[in-house]
């Protein structure tokens, strides 16, 4: 992934907006690695193929710019959780995508201690910002799985912080999504009664009709299909949250005799 493609994916996406400005910033710095990489993306493919593209970069610097905020909630930057973007970024997006996503969150980093200088809400009020940009121009599904990425990114070093999940409730309402939401990310490893109940998004006084409508309505929102467009790899870890919600369900079940 040449920076020319971060351009063109992310530029379509994100002009004038919040996250074309710290897209502007972030990738900027790495003009100077990118004298052909222009030319390798007026020469790439058009037509879908480009539109899948754009729409897969735009989700890969929409959970970098989340990411930078999640990260740096508890005013720490955790060798866990930078050495988990990196995975994400090897297997998902392939090792050209390592230095170049890592660059760019190290740049975010960067600047979000500029602008908090001056104002110590400068970039809490951008990251908002972004999150109503994000929820515009990415569908609900998609979103839900960013969330699921940005989950597990504070899960990474063993254990999620108080200000980490408030980070963590602040990106999600920003982006039209809700803490109840939250919650079901934080608990979808969960192996206890009271973590299903949690993924499901339902009280244990919940009746069995009501457990079985807030299954429906979780697998029809996660569904793998709704990230398809993101490429088979986005896909495969919606459909490993998707076996959690299984998981979660049939273990809520078998507690109450379900069938």
């Amino acid at each position: 992934m040449k920076i020319g493609k971060w351009i063109g994916g992310i530029m379509g996406f994100m002009a004038l907006g919040p996250l074309g400005a710290l897209a502007g910033y972030a990738i900027g710095s790495l003009f100077d690695k990118a004298n052909d990489a222009q030319a390798d993306f007026d020469n790439g493919q058009g037509g879908a193929s480009y539109t899948h593209a754009g729409q897969r970069n735009s989700f890969l610097f929409s959970m970098l710019v989340m990411a930078s905020y999640i990260i740096r909630a508890d005013g720490k930057i955790m060798h866990s959780e930078m050495e988990f973007v990196r995975r994400f970024l090897r297997t998902n997006f392939g090792e050209d995508a390592v230095n170049e996503g890592e660059q760019i969150l190290l740049n975010l980093f960067e600047q979000q201690k500029r602008m908090d200088a001056s104002n110590p809400y400068a970039f809490r009020n951008t990251i908002h910002e972004c999150g109503a940009q994000i929820a515009a121009n990415l569908t609900y599904g998609e979103r839900l799985q960013l969330l699921d990425f940005l989950a597990k990114i504070s899960q990474s070093d063993g254990h999620v912080c108080q200000q980490e999940i408030e980070a963590l409730k602040e990106v999600a309402q920003a982006m039209q999504l809700s803490e109840k939401e939250v919650e079901s990310m934080l608990n979808l490893g969960g192996d206890s009664l009271a973590d299903a109940y949690k993924v499901l998004e339902i009280d244990p006084s919940a009746t069995d009709e009501e457990v079985r409508a807030a299954y429906r309505r979780l697998a029809l929102k996660h569904h793998p299909d709704r990230v398809a467009t993101l490429g088979e790899d986005i896909r495969k870890a919606a459909e490993e949250k998707f076996q959690h919600i299984n998981n979660a369900k049939e273990r809520i079940y078998k507690a109450r005799g379900m069938k």
